[in-house]
């Protein structure tokens, strides 16, 4: 099956190695097989299996294979220096792609043995913006709010599949990404702040708070939550500001890549449904172009607040509100839409039956303002 960072890949591929990183279970391995097919006698090696392990570190691989697919490599202690080698050695008669989890994301920012070598890609679960064959984007919508994204879960399109593949996940990441990658030890406890995050989607996270309702401290907090982040279970949405302190003080929102893991609470869950597609968007957009894009959301005292602001090299670009139900035009987001004068401001309500605009506002439904990887116009 062909995603949608496919061809640029293959694209990518012509001049360097791929980097493809991302949440686990997304299908990065489901890709980067797909592509071996294209190559003669490709090769598939992966470091979880003892067999592949060995042929790895004894290069024993076909020389006569075009294209090599590493998965996991980055469980491999001198993978970086390792793969620097053997890129700088074949490159002329070989091409390679190398896939793993978020550890992956956090080991390529570490030094640069390999600047210059490769191109790195964010692999994110399917989206509005990515619908497989067969399904309407009504039915798709449906479907990204009852089991989520990932690939295994929306194809199956059981609820019950759903939970118990979840569950499956959780404890895979929790024991061998948290665990055994990390180094962290608390695991119960940690499995207990996910439950606390689940139930604050969309609210500003104190860390104070929740330190209280774990009996830890908040710096303790902070390192979970950093570590969850890297492994691609949340991402953080933090406030703009353009003061650096002042915007670090502040507390930050919290959202998950499993638009399914998040408590039934059907405003809370299409939010975080709002917010995957602007993250992977954002993602698709600085992988492709190379911008500086983020994803915030506006607060001032007065509590005047905007789910949602894109920026683009730390400037204000879109405004967005989520709306499950109400479709009249968010006061606050008029007043940030005056005074930051973004490029463009939307409104996303999910029970919308027909798109207008009002007042600059463009109040659309998810299956009409979603679908593009590009930037809003």
């Amino acid at each position: 099956m062909s995603r949608y960072i496919t061809e640029h890949i293959r694209s990518d591929l012509k001049k360097k190695m791929v980097f493809i990183g991302g949440p686990r279970q997304a299908g990065k391995t489901t890709l980067a097989k797909g592509l071996l097919s294209e190559y003669a006698n490709g090769t598939y090696l992966n470091w979880d299996r003892e067999f592949d392990k060995k042929t790895i570190r004894n290069e024993g691989w076909d020389e006569r294979s075009k294209l090599v697919v590493f998965d996991e490599i980055h469980k491999y202690k001198l993978w970086k220096n390792w793969i620097k080698g053997i890129y700088d050695t074949h490159y002329e008669t070989q091409k390679f792609i190398v896939t793993g989890s978020a550890r992956l994301d956090v080991y390529r920012r570490g030094g640069d043995s390999l600047l210059g070598r490769y191109h790195y890609w964010r692999l994110h679960p399917f989206s509005l913006h990515e619908i497989p064959k067969g399904l309407s984007p009504s039915e798709m919508m449906d479907r990204l709010m009852r089991v989520g994204g990932f690939p295994e879960p929306l194809l199956e399109n059981s609820e019950r599949f759903a939970r118990r593949w979840r569950q499956e996940r959780a404890d895979r990441i929790l024991r061998d990404d948290v665990r055994d990658l990390e180094g962290l030890k608390d695991i119960q406890r940690l499995s207990l702040l996910l439950d606390l995050l689940r139930d604050r989607v969309g609210k500003p996270v104190v860390y104070s708070n929740l330190a209280e309702d774990l009996q830890t401290t908040s710096p303790t907090i902070a390192k979970w939550i950093e570590v969850l982040e890297r492994m691609y279970v949340i991402f953080i949405v933090r406030p703009y500001s353009t003061n650096l302190p002042r915007a670090l003080q502040k507390p930050p929102k919290i959202y998950f890549y499993d638009n399914a893991d998040v408590n039934d609470d059907i405003g809370m869950r299409f939010e975080n449904l709002v917010a995957t597609h602007l993250i992977k968007q954002l993602h698709f957009l600085r992988d492709r172009d190379g911008y500086q894009y983020e994803l915030s959301y506006v607060r001032d005292k007065e509590k005047r607040e905007v789910d949602f602001v894109i920026l683009k090299d730390k400037r204000p670009l879109t405004l967005i509100e989520a709306k499950w139900s109400d479709a009249s035009v968010s006061p606050a987001l008029l007043y940030f839409a005056n005074k930051l004068k973004p490029k463009s401001c939307l409104q996303i309500v999910g029970e919308l039956k027909k798109d207008f605009k009002k007042a600059g506002v463009l109040v659309s439904h998810p299956t009409r303002s979603l679908t593009s990887l590009e930037e809003f116009k």
